[in-house]
């Protein structure tokens, strides 16, 4: 029997077809659910007892809420393995999701962030499972008005997917809400979505009746957008902000992708006027955990009792304006890793960052290709596993399996491990060579990657490889 929405009287499939999840950029958010290919926190360092009472918070100056420095960040959760998801059911394992929330909780965690389009619209159903067995006001709630869509855009829809997500999340009222990937589409978007309707004077009218206690909004790649929303802030009053901040993203994030703005600035202007910032990608898509062996060793040089990833979340967590730094915290060790980073926090030295720098300066050497991993390009019309193919492109740069010439000493090894390794990750039906370069995928990529482009570089180099050419 399908499963039915109470409000609706539709099944999930069609309650998500309504609200436009089946198109592209919607589809791909909703694929972000499967931990085997998600980015990990890499070289971690085995905690011992972590205790559960010395998390760092930030004090919120818009309504005291005093927040946990780690946020927990929900668009990736355990699935069961070895099982088939039923037809429009849910293969989130619900009984994991409630042993990690329940142990973030217990070591001082208060802050979960969420969507309608997480985990293949499944995610805001799960957390409200998990978090409604705690008491209401022992956490914050985050979730996000996910109206990319066309067929969501109307006034009604949007409304309706806002509503809905109480619904799901078991609760009345929101504590922190946000409007969507903002600068994706840039001022069209911004209007249709949001201005045209009338959907953000919704919201402020809802925050003043207290179904919403604090109005963001998270940012993703148009500058002038940004700035828009800023210019509004005396008459809107942003209770927070979310941004990508990083150790490579603070000066160099054009030099990853010339879409972005540097974090350095996104901050600067936030703090400017008294606005927290919520950090998402403090470990750009899993890149700053899955660093190359010299990265590792660089930086265990300076701390050798410190995981790799627990760098960046200290970057991140130590510039005051910051209220909390989200993390997707698919496994127990991940969890406990930054748990040990934040509690309490060793905030970093002028020393520490200038060496952060030089750490950033030296990655960026290395062209991995900034793909996160979140599924926003999928599904591809031709089958392909874009994420897959560029994700395995990345671990073989960081694994130094690139050859650069079939004169290299290391070839015939570095050879073999890419094309064997890319059988692996990637069913050949599904590789870069099926792309046609329709170009439908780029456009919904946060990160700006010319996708097309890649995987006909990508092709070709396999192909140089199959035939043992030189370059």
């Amino acid at each position: 029997m399908k499963e039915q929405d109470k409000r609706t009287g539709v099944d999930r499939r069609e309650f998500l077809k309504r609200l436009g999840l089946g198109a592209a950029v919607s589809t791909a958010a909703l694929a972000g659910c499967n931990p085997k290919k998600s980015p990990l926190a890499g070289n971690l360092t085995t905690p011992g007892e972590i205790p559960a009472d010395r998390m760092t918070y930030r004090t919120n100056p818009t309504t005291g809420d005093r927040v946990s420095l780690l946020g927990y960040g929900c668009m990736r959760l355990p699935t069961r393995p070895g099982e088939e998801r039923r037809e429009g059911g849910s293969d989130i394992d619900q009984e994991q999701v409630n042993r990690l929330v329940d142990y973030a909780i217990a070591h001082g965690v208060n802050y979960f962030d969420t969507s309608p389009v997480y985990c293949k619209g499944f995610s805001e159903e799960a957390m409200g499972i998990a978090l409604s067995r705690h008491p209401r006001e022992s956490y914050f709630l985050a979730t996000k008005l996910s109206n990319f869509s066309p067929a969501v855009h109307s006034r009604e829809a949007s409304v309706a997917m806002y509503r809905n997500s109480m619904k799901r999340l078991k609760v009345d009222y929101l504590d922190y809400y946000l409007l969507h990937g903002i600068g994706m589409g840039g001022m069209e978007a911004l209007r249709s979505r949001y201005l045209d309707n009338g959907m953000l004077d919704f919201l402020i009218d809802e925050r003043r009746a207290g179904r919403i206690r604090n109005l963001g909004f998270s940012y993703h790649g148009d500058i002038a957008v940004f700035d828009y929303l800023l210019a509004r802030h005396d008459e809107i009053r942003w209770d927070f902000v979310q941004i990508q901040l990083n150790y490579v993203d603070w000066l160099h994030a054009k030099e990853v992708n010339a879409r972005n703005t540097n974090a350095e600035y996104l901050y600067g202007e936030l703090e400017k006027r008294g606005i927290p910032a919520i950090v998402m990608e403090p470990l750009l898509g899993g890149r700053l955990s899955n660093v190359p062996d010299h990265i590792v060793g660089h930086l265990k040089q300076r701390s050798p009792s410190s995981s790799v990833a627990s760098w960046a979340f200290r970057f991140a967590g130590t510039w005051p304006g910051v209220l909390t730094v989200l993390s997707g915290m698919t496994y127990m060790e991940h969890l406990q890793d930054n748990l040990s980073t934040y509690s309490p926090l060793a905030e970093l030295t002028d020393d520490d960052k200038a060496y952060l720098e030089e750490t950033a300066r030296l990655m960026l050497r290395y062209p991995t290709i900034p793909c996160n991993d979140c599924k926003y390009c999928m599904p591809c019309p031709y089958g392909l596993d874009i994420p897959g193919i560029l994700l395995h492109y990345n671990r073989c740069v960081n694994a130094g399996n690139l050859p650069a010439s079939s004169q290299d000493p290391d070839y015939l090894r570095a050879r073999r491990a890419f094309l064997i390794g890319y059988d692996r990750s990637v069913p050949r039906l599904r590789q870069a060579a099926r792309c046609i370069g329709c170009d439908q995928c780029s456009p919904h990529c946060p990160q700006g990657i010319d996708i097309p482009r890649e995987m006909q570089r990508i092709d070709g180099f396999v192909e140089v490889l199959k035939q043992k050419l030189d370059f």
